[in-house]
């Protein structure tokens, strides 16, 4: 749930990428902070193991524009990919506003896909949100790849609720952007929604 600070006239937005291990959540983020003007974002903060994958999360607060005079400020969170880690999940997406789910379109990545996304299903209604009622967007990452599924049948494969989705090179930043102004601009469409 979007936290609003009526003293500094801000609304704190949170978005959470979400997805398997060494999907490419991680290099999103680093190429949104790369892209980005550093007036408008904060320190890309990195908690990682020795093999480099996020332990917790990665936060990039970033600043896009005023709703009514309040500034906006997302916050941009990976979970880690890891299922040793679902409690760190579950903790990052809980009040998210929005929901990015990077999925690794490698064929031998498929079964890692479908348990991240069953898992990221359960943590939001533990969390007490639901996928009706939370903006997604899916992303198919690594589509540079020889083993890359085809779309169609990733998207039959993941994409149920006929959400927006991206292809992805997140390493090249092809789709990265776009798939961030997405979620952005539903995220936003939602907020206003919900308070109108």
């Amino acid at each position: 749930m979007a936290f609003v600070n009526i003293s500094t006239r801000e609304i704190s937005i949170k978005i959470v990428y979400y997805g398997p291990g060494l999907g490419g959540k991680t290099t999103n983020l680093q190429y949104i902070c790369q892209k980005s003007d550093p007036e408008t974002r904060g320190k890309l903060i990195s908690l990682a193991t020795e093999t480099e994958r996020t332990l917790f999360f990665d936060f990039l607060p970033l600043q896009l524009g005023e709703i009514r005079g309040f500034k906006t400020r997302f916050q941009l969170y990976t979970v880690p990919g890891q299922v040793f880690y679902d409690a760190s999940r579950k903790l990052i997406l809980k009040n998210a506003d929005g929901v990015v789910f990077v999925a690794d379109s490698q064929i031998e990545r498929m079964d890692a896909n479908l348990e991240s996304l069953d898992n990221m299903k359960i943590n939001m209604e533990e969390n007490g949100l639901s996928l009706d009622d939370v903006p997604l967007v899916m992303q198919y990452n690594k589509r540079d790849l020889p083993s890359a599924v085809e779309m169609r049948e990733l998207s039959r494969l993941m994409n149920f609720l006929g959400a927006p989705e991206f292809e992805a090179v997140a390493t090249q930043g092809t789709g990265v952007l776009e798939t961030l102004k997405t979620i952005a601009r539903l995220v936003m469409k939602d907020l206003r929604e919900k308070n109108s």
